[in-house]
């Protein structure tokens, strides 16, 4: 069966990040991804990241932040920051034994039009990732057109989407050019929806079509983790925490199920 995996979740209401990592450690997952987002938890990322560690956590990869991410579609000088910003990330997921980084391409529902100045950017970053042989995976977001243009001009090894099937079903309303990202699928963040907001839910808990979803995956020859990216609020509070993510587990051993048959 296939390994399954889960995001060490910051937005988890009414429990400190050190219970969410301690819950998760209370299951069975041996997989995690943390977010990298350069923000000003009580708890720092490296301190996170330390946490997982010493708990044996494998660590599959980090979300980087998308802090003023539209900016490197842009001229000037924000633009530039964001290369650098990134590449200081990546070295940081490299000392941190941590092979591959998922990022944004935009944030909100608009955005500059992909351009030549954000492609050239984002070659700079992808080659500097190259070079310390990190993966970079760029997610569907909320607006169309910004992974293929990345994927049609850049072809270089370590350069692949993470496929989000909350923002799939919400902001692509279910349309997505699977075939253009056959064997470019590096990475998942599965959780589900019911269209009226990126709710994070339990995959079977929302309106997608997991059964054809799945297939989708399979056709592209996805081959990693099960990766759930679930939130424990709304609903989810009533039950404990540790319920919450025994419960993800199992709901991860049926996605991994219906990958083998």
């Amino acid at each position: 069966m296939r390994e399954l995996a889960i995001c060490v979740q910051n937005e988890n209401e009414n429990v400190s990040i050190v219970e969410t990592i301690n819950s998760i450690k209370n299951t069975n997952f041996k997989n995690v991804f943390v977010q990298w987002y350069d923000e000003n938890w009580k708890y720092s990322q490296d301190e996170q990241i330390k946490i997982c560690k010493e708990l044996g956590f494998n660590i599959i990869f980090a979300h980087l932040g998308y802090q003023n991410i539209n900016a490197i579609w842009e001229e000037g000088l924000e633009g530039d920051k964001l290369v650098e910003r990134y590449k200081k990330d990546i070295k940081n997921c490299k000392e941190n034994n941590i092979p591959m980084v998922v990022m944004h391409l935009t944030r909100s529902k608009t955005a500059p039009m992909y351009n030549e100045i954000g492609l050239n950017r984002i070659r700079k970053i992808v080659e500097y990732a190259k070079k310390l042989n990190i993966k970079v995976a760029f997610e569907n977001t909320k607006i169309k057109g910004y992974l293929e243009y990345i994927i049609e001009n850049i072809e270089e090894e370590n350069v692949g989407i993470c496929f989000d099937s909350g923002h799939y079903h919400i902001h692509f309303n279910d349309e997505f050019n699977f075939k253009l990202f056959k064997d470019k699928i590096f990475a998942v963040h599965l959780h589900d929806n019911d269209k009226s907001d990126d709710l994070h839910l339990m995959p079977f808990e929302g309106t997608i079509n997991w059964k054809e979803l799945i297939l989708k995956l399979k056709e592209c020859n996805y081959n990693g983790p099960i990766t759930l990216e679930l939130c424990y609020r709304y609903d989810y509070l009533k039950m404990s925490l540790d319920e919450f993510y025994k419960k993800g587990y199992e709901i991860g051993e049926k996605l991994a199920d219906m990958f083998e048959n």
